[in-house]
C-alpha cells in the first residue's frame, strides 16, 4: 500500500531532512517511524500525503506516484487518509461536532449521513457527551481525541498520527494507545512517527528507525 524508494528530500538553504529512504508498509499493518528530533520522521509522513514533494525518488501510495501528482489530484488522494499532526488545527470557534463534521462536508456529505458519521467517531473517541462542547473547555488528551475523530470520521483506509502522545500524561497516552490498536484491529493501516517508548512497549508494531533523515540498521 504504502512504497518508497530512494527518496530525499532537501529544503531550501541547503538543509537535507531525508536521504535515500526506502521501505514498504503493507496494507493493514502497524508501523512506528522512530528517531530523534530532527530524524525526519514528520518530513515523511507530510511526503506521503503531498504537503511535501520528495526531492528525489519515489513515494507510492496504492499504485500512485504521490510526488507526482498534480494538483487537482491531491485531494482525492487524501481521502485515503486520516491525519493527526502535532498543531491540532482545531477550529476554536466551531464546537466539537461541527470540527469532526467540517471533513465531510468537504467531500460533500448529506447531513443526515455526516451526523451519523460524526456521532460514531465521537462515540469511538469518548467525546459524544461533549458536542456540543468547544474545544478550548476540552483538556489536552480530549483534544487529541477529538482530533482522532476527525481523522477516521470518513472511515479513512490509513491513519497517519505525528507524536500523538507528545503532551500527554500516561493515563492519556494509554487511551491514545488502545484507540489505535482498535483502529489497526479492524484492517486500518496505522502509520505513528513517534519517540515514545512506553507507545512503543504498548503496542509492539513493526519499527522504521530513522537517524539523521537515513534508515537505522
Amino acid at each position: 500500500m504504502i512504497s518508497l524508494s530512494h527518496v530525499s528530500k532537501r529544503y531550501p538553504g541547503g538543509y537535507q531532512a531525508l536521504h535515500d529512504v526506502g521501505f514498504t508498509i503493507d496494507a493493514g499493518e502497524l508501523a512506528f517511524i522512530t528517531g530523534p528530533s530532527g530524524a525526519g520522521k514528520t518530513t515523511l509522513l507530510k511526503l506521503l500525503v503531498a504537503i511535501e514533494r520528495p526531492t528525489s525518488g519515489s513515494v507510492i501510495v496504492n499504485g500512485q506516484n504521490v510526488g507526482a501528482l498534480k494538483p487537482r489530484a491531491v485531494p482525492f488522494l487524501r481521502r485515503n487518509f486520516g491525519l493527526v499532526f502535532q498543531d491540532h488545527k482545531l477550529l476554536f470557534d466551531r464546537n466539537v461536532f461541527d470540527n469532526v463534521a467540517l471533513p465531510l462536508q468537504i467531500a460533500g456529505y448529506g447531513a443526515k449521513d455526516a451526523a451519523r458519521r460524526v456521532r460514531a467517531a465521537l462515540g469511538k473517541v469518548g467525546l459524544l457527551k461533549y458536542e456540543k462542547a468547544l474545544p478550548i473547555t476540552l483538556s489536552g488528551g480530549e483534544q487529541q481525541r477529538l482530533c482522532i475523530a476527525r481523522a477516521i470520521v470518513h472511515r479513512p483506509a490509513i491513519l497517519l498520527a505525528d507524536e500523538p502522545t507528545g503532551n500527554l500524561d500516561a493515563d492519556y497516552a494509554a487511551d491514545i494507545c488502545e484507540l489505535f490498536r482498535s483502529f489497526n484491529q479492524v484492517g486500518v493501516t496505522v502509520v505513528i512517527a513517534t519517540h515514545d517508548q512506553t507507545l512503543l512497549a504498548r503496542l509492539a508494531p513493526r519499527v522504521i528507525a530513522l537517524k539523521h533523515g537515513k534508515l537505522a540498521p
